[in-house]
């Protein structure tokens, strides 16, 4: 009898010097019709399931069977044993399977959702199109596969994370709301309640969405406006540490440092073209 699906796959095998980009394709494959049922069985990596039509069940890590409405994203983690299938009207997914130590940082940044396996989506349409183009590369062939197919993979992530249903693509809120006043002088408790939140859940909040503390999220705009006033004005250090939040420059000086690895006064005279260039602070 004749498969009522059809399907296209592949897989690479990325050597040690691939892998050391971080984070490498393993395989890619575009699947449609009432697909047989998958598992239960568990990987040693991470695969995206990106369902693009149709509907279906989806069980993770044993529990009870939930409900797959496309457009969504299957997450399959690895060493959790998964289980899923399409209804008797089958559907339409693209697939890739990637590794390395940037999926766990994906992962801790909240792209990859642990906590929420079947994540309704927006739209299907940007993440099946990145999926697609690493298939098109495989197709073709290139000396370059595995690094060009390691940058679509990080395309796809972000292009999932735009798309969550549960999210702004435009940025959520709280996030919109601290980039905004990033760089006035104020405490993570004054954030907090300019947002109408307690610190307690802005610190949740700010976790999820982005991996890291308020204080560290706010750091880094700081800091990223900061190296921007360093390469882009003649302003003494003193008064850029000001306009983005610090009454001290020392103190400024001190976290730039720490943080960029080079004083403000170095990073200015590299962005000019290593000119030394007279201390403005």
């Amino acid at each position: 009898m004749a498969e009522d699906f059809r399907r296209w796959m592949h897989y690479l095998t990325p050597g040690p010097a691939h892998r050391r980009l971080g984070l490498v394709c393993l395989g890619v494959g575009h699947l449609e019709g009432r697909l047989p049922t998958v598992g239960p069985r568990a990987l040693d990596h991470h695969v995206a399931v990106v369902v693009t039509q149709g509907n279906g069940w989806f069980s993770h890590a044993g529990g009870v069977p939930v409900e797959v409405i496309a457009p969504s994203v299957l997450w399959l983690l690895p060493g959790v044993k998964h289980h899923y299938a399409p209804h008797d009207t089958g559907w339409v997914e693209w697939f890739v399977d990637f590794t390395g130590p940037a999926a766990t940082a994906y992962q801790d940044l909240g792209f990859v959702d642990t906590a929420t396996p079947v994540t309704p989506l927006t739209t299907a349409e940007p993440a099946a199109h990145a999926i697609g183009r690493i298939a098109q590369a495989i197709r073709r062939g290139s000396p370059y596969l595995e690094v060009e197919t390691s940058a679509l993979v990080h395309e796809v992530l972000v292009a999932l994370r735009h798309a969550r249903a549960d999210e702004d693509a435009t940025g959520h809120p709280v996030l919109a709301g601290l980039a905004r006043d990033a760089c006035l002088p104020i405490s993570v408790a004054e954030h907090a309640k300019r947002l109408g939140m307690t610190v307690g859940d802005l610190r949740v909040v700010v976790r999820r969405l982005a991996g890291c503390s308020p204080k560290d999220y706010l750091l880094s705009i700081r800091l990223n406006r900061a190296k921007d006033l360093l390469a882009g004005s003649e302003l003494p250090v003193a008064a850029i540490a000001r306009r983005v939040g610090y009454d001290d420059p020392a103190y400024f000086t001190r976290i730039f440092t720490r943080r960029a690895g080079l004083p403000p006064s170095e990073f200015r005279a590299q962005q000019h073209g290593g000119l030394v260039t007279a201390d403005l602070s």
